[in-house]
């Protein structure tokens, strides 16, 4: 279990976003979570200089669909994009295969082409875990979420 707070980062250590446009797409499965985590990725682009204009975000049905949302949001001229879900373990077998299979198509996006994706998809056992790193007693991952996708994009600019 992370004992951290996920909302913690020095700002001084983090690029000037000012100039770039960032794509979000977001999963309306468990959209108690991540809609907490969308507030977090927002608000911490908008801290480090992002206009609100800037930020582009679709809702996709489920964290699968996130892969394809995330595909499509690279080809919107965004420097970067944030890919929300939230998976919770249940009875059967669904929440592996959900899990595998968004964490490798995000991985395969990250390969084959150049807008970097990251993956900010709870991967939790039970909704208080959730809870607790959408805002609650852990931070918030979407704010962790938008410091690697301004770091990325400056990487990218740079590379």
């Amino acid at each position: 279990m992370a004992t951290t707070d996920l909302s913690v980062y020095d700002k001084v250590t983090i690029p000037n976003a000012k100039d770039f446009r960032f794509g979000i797409v977001v999963s309306e499965w468990n959209s108690k979570i991540t809609n907490g985590l969308l507030e977090g990725a927002k608000q911490t682009l908008l801290d480090n200089g992002v206009n609100s204009d800037a930020i582009k975000v679709w809702d996709v049905p489920g964290s699968f669909e996130l892969i394809y949302g995330a595909k499509k949001m690279q080809e919107q001229n965004v420097n970067a994009v944030i890919a929300i879900g939230s998976v919770i373990q249940g009875e059967t077998k669904h929440f592996d295969f959900v899990c595998d299979g968004v964490s490798q198509g995000i991985k395969d996006l990250n390969v084959l082409h150049d807008t970097p994706v990251i993956f900010c998809v709870l991967t939790d056992n039970n909704m208080q875990q959730a809870i607790d790193r959408s805002g609650g007693q852990h931070g918030n991952k979407g704010v962790e979420a938008a410091v690697a996708a301004i770091k990325m994009a400056e990487l990218r600019r740079n590379a």
